[in-house]
């Protein structure tokens, strides 16, 4: 494995080279779904199901939807349900990617009754947005909670990386840190609701999510591999940003090799050792999944995508994204064209 990488995100690409994570969640339509506050007693125990089916019952323009916590007060136990458990306090931060079903609980191993009618309701604004549970003027637990869409067909390559579970620690949210800061905004939001509460509320659940992939990127080990630490490599984050930024561009293995300042063979092997597949692979499978972003939102024409794909024909490109995909790229837009999803719902009342 390749030596202690230089942290290429740690400071400012020269020649104005891309940003791949920017560029990764606006290609993969990330958007916030729902988001609310929690005040509960113990005991108390809530379960999300699986991403893909909360993505249908509640944002059906998505494939998949990320969930993540912020716990405010006092402190839990996030259980998933193939016996994965994780404890949580104050100020941690859970992120459960891959859409696993799994329940939150003061009490450990506890797994509550799924109750799909309220992530229902709660999308459509039928709820409050601070939900109490249990009869104490003084809750045991507070969290924040956020819901995030988002494409998984066909490559999404954050999602690939993280770990089925990401927790961001106290110590890594303190006071001053952007993480802190976006916290207490969206706190000071929730606790008093004004017109545009629903957008600000969006883009801070949106942003809480990428500080918290960002962070998770800080604390990731040298030794570690995956698609988010080949970003701070200093020959595969050059790579991956040449390739962003162009991806239309006739590469070659020894074109890119030379933007990277590397032979083509080591590029290859230190690509494969951190992405997982070969460069120009990884840039087939990109191209793909930016074509089909373009298919699903735009009302280009198959022949222009192709073009932007850096395909010279609407013939090959069409075998190629059938190979990959499954679907001609006709049938992908028939399918996958869905208007804009709604903005997070805010209202103002409280449950007890």
């Amino acid at each position: 494995m390749p030596a202690r990488p230089t942290r290429l995100l740690d400071r400012p690409e020269a020649g104005g080279a891309a940003d791949p994570l920017s560029e990764v969640l606006r290609t993969v339509r990330l958007s916030a779904a729902i988001f609310f506050r929690v005040e509960a007693a113990a005991p108390w125990c809530s379960t999300a199901p699986a991403g893909r089916v909360l993505a249908r019952e509640i944002m059906p323009a998505s494939e998949q939807v990320i969930s993540y916590h912020v716990i405010t007060a006092g402190s839990c136990w996030a259980n998933l349900h193939d016996g994965e458990e994780v404890r949580l306090a104050v100020g941690d931060i859970v992120v459960f990617p891959h859409g696993n079903e799994y329940s939150l609980a003061t009490r450990r191993g506890e797994r509550g009754e799924l109750d799909l009618d309220f992530f229902r309701q709660m999308a459509a604004g039928r709820l409050p947005f601070t939900i109490r549970e249990g009869s104490k003027r003084r809750p045991d637990l507070q969290l924040l909670c956020g819901f995030l869409g988002c494409d998984l067909q066909p490559y999404n390559p954050l999602l690939a990386t993280l770990p089925r579970v990401l927790v961001v620690h106290r110590s890594d949210t303190a006071e001053g840190g952007r993480l802190a800061r976006i916290i207490e905004l969206a706190r000071a939001e929730a606790a008093n609701v004004h017109p545009g509460s629903a957008c600000v509320l969006a883009r801070l659940s949106e942003l809480l999510f990428i500080e918290a992939v960002r962070q998770h990127l800080r604390d990731a080990s040298p030794e570690q591999t995956g698609w988010l630490s080949g970003l701070r490599d200093e020959v595969v984050g050059r790579a991956l940003s040449v390739l962003h930024q162009d991806p239309a561009r006739r590469w070659t293995l020894a074109r890119l090799a030379r933007e990277a300042g590397v032979s083509r063979s080591g590029l290859v092997s230190r690509f494969t050792g951190f992405v997982g597949e070969p460069p120009m692979q990884y840039l087939t499978r990109w191209r793909m999944q930016k074509a089909a972003h373009e298919l699903a939102e735009g009302q280009q024409k198959v022949a222009a995508v192709a073009a932007q794909a850096g395909y010279d024909s609407e013939a090959a490109f069409s075998r190629a994204f059938k190979r990959l995909v499954g679907l001609p790229p006709a049938e992908w837009r028939r399918r996958r064209g869905h208007p804009t999803p709604k903005p997070v719902r805010v209202v103002s009342a409280r449950r007890s």
